[in-house]
């Protein structure tokens, strides 16, 4: 079965913003899931000043794709072309690049090209893939325009923290309290109900209901990644009113003693956040700000994330060297409602 003819899909959008601001948005793909809304995670595997080679997920068509790609970054000539390495059926092959073209006025044409090819000449397949770039492209140049146009620096409304946990047990035993949300109902106090799915390659879906120290009650909805025990990423999709993006990963590495023998482990929770600055006087009250704003989220963000990697302490000091193997039944085999 031969691959389909080349096809080229090309989306522009005008900012008012400079074009480096623009470029440094796109280079710094770690930030992609809190900016971009299909973006879940990207996973770096190289990494050097001008080229970089990483996994990303994202949602495509309803579902959650998965892909390995490589980028040349040329910050000289405000461009970055990418290919990915191994693509999904019905995509046989794709590569794009993004250009940062500088207009009167201060202002930014922002232009992504793709080149594709399906897996056979199909029009119902060519016509998926064409659809699905609309769709993404589009969201993506919005996003993008909104946080460097927003008026604030980027910096003010977009950043990230980590909090950090040393663990007397190991660190599978940490994951798997994290990886088993379904069964965070019965564990954590500030949450009141979950309901958890995942698929054999490690993609959940997380509904859960949370409680605030006002006895405040919050649905939430996030798409996570799971990885091999050693981490797990999410992007949360049902957002509060201060927040236009946010990302997350658990990381999960096991110590050594002096004597090289096992020793403990350390899990880190890391949040990447963008704030909407046209929310934070509705939610926080007058004359409030977008430090008040950051400070605000950094403690209630940062609370929760660290009772439940206490809890994940506890849960792997008492397995001792147990495996920390997840229970029978798998996530989602009875999840909380």
């Amino acid at each position: 079965m031969a691959p389909s003819r080349p096809y080229t899909t090309e989306h522009t959008l005008t900012v008012d913003a400079p074009p480096h601001d623009l470029y440094a948005l796109v280079a710094d793909v770690g930030r992609w899931p809190a900016v971009f809304e299909p973006c879940v995670h990207v996973h770096h595997l190289e990494r050097g000043e001008h080229a970089e080679r990483f996994e990303l997920w994202a949602q495509v068509g309803g579902g959650v794709s998965h892909w390995t790609s490589r980028r040349e970054l040329d910050p000289r000539a405000l461009r970055v072309t990418f290919a990915q390495e191994v693509s999904r059926a019905p995509i046989a092959s794709m590569r794009g690049e993004w250009r940062f073209v500088e207009r009167p006025g201060g202002r930014t044409q922002v232009v992504l090209l793709h080149w594709f090819t399906a897996v056979e000449e199909d029009a119902g397949a060519v016509r998926w893939i064409s659809e699905a770039l609309d769709r993404n492209s589009a969201a993506e140049l919005t996003a993008l325009g909104a946080v460097a146009s927003g008026g604030c620096p980027v910096g003010e409304v977009l950043f990230s923290f980590t909090d950090i946990q040393r663990i007397p047990g190991p660190a599978r035993a940490a994951y798997a309290f994290v990886h088993r949300a379904d069964r965070w109902a019965e564990l954590l106090p500030h949450v009141a109900g979950v309901e958890l799915t995942e698929t054999p390659d490690g993609v959940q879906d997380l509904r859960m209901e949370t409680v605030t120290a006002d006895g405040a009650k919050h649905f939430t909805a996030s798409t996570r990644v799971c990885r091999d025990g050693a981490w797990i990423a999410y992007k949360q999709r049902v957002l509060p009113r201060l927040l236009l993006g946010h990302s997350g990963l658990w990381t999960f590495t096991d110590e050594a003693d002096a004597a090289g023998a096992g020793g403990g482990s350390v899990a880190t929770a890391t949040h990447t956040v963008r704030l909407d600055p046209g929310a934070v006087e509705s939610v926080l009250g007058t004359g409030r700000t977008l430090t008040d704003a950051r400070a605000y989220l950094r403690d209630v963000l940062g609370r929760n994330s660290t009772a439940t990697l206490s809890h994940a302490a506890r849960y792997a000091a008492a397995r001792g060297a147990d495996t920390g193997s997840p229970p029978p039944g798998g996530p989602g085999a009875h999840p909380a409602a």
